[in-house]
């Protein structure tokens, strides 16, 4: 997959498609979005433009009121964005191996004093489950 980047306001519609992890009508996204820095007005544009970059498509129809409308889903998962961002030609961690970059994340990560005991768990039963991947 070719790298995406959007807009502030793109970006807002994709973390809430993520967040709701199920497909959203326009009036939806919308509703759920209010402290929008972009207007209501401007919904189309935003979802034929994340049509256009790939980032999202039409999944079906939904009612609303008493018409139907597109119900959109996003094509790029928000983990597979934060890895292109990750690995981007203009990411800082760019002049680093990819080895070097992970693990330079992680670090921070493990360093950072808002990461609690439960988080720390949560992350070493995701590696753990990925060990067992390799295992098949």
């Amino acid at each position: 997959m070719k790298n995406i980047s959007f807009s502030s306001n793109e970006l807002e519609i994709m973390n809430l498609l993520w967040h709701e992890n199920r497909p959203l009508s326009r009036t939806e996204i919308i509703d759920l979005s209010p402290n929008r820095s972009w207007s209501k007005n401007s919904i189309h544009i935003l979802l034929n433009n994340l049509i256009e970059k790939g980032a999202v498509e039409v999944s079906g129809f939904v009612r609303t009121n008493k018409n139907y409308g597109r119900a959109y889903s996003p094509l790029l998962s928000q983990e597979e964005y934060i890895w292109q961002t990750m690995t981007d030609a203009n990411s800082p961690f760019c002049g680093l191996s990819r080895t070097s970059s992970i693990t330079t994340i992680f670090a921070a990560l493990l360093k950072n004093s808002r990461i609690d005991e439960q988080l720390l768990n949560e992350l070493e039963q995701m590696i753990e489950e990925r060990k067992k991947s390799f295992t098949k």
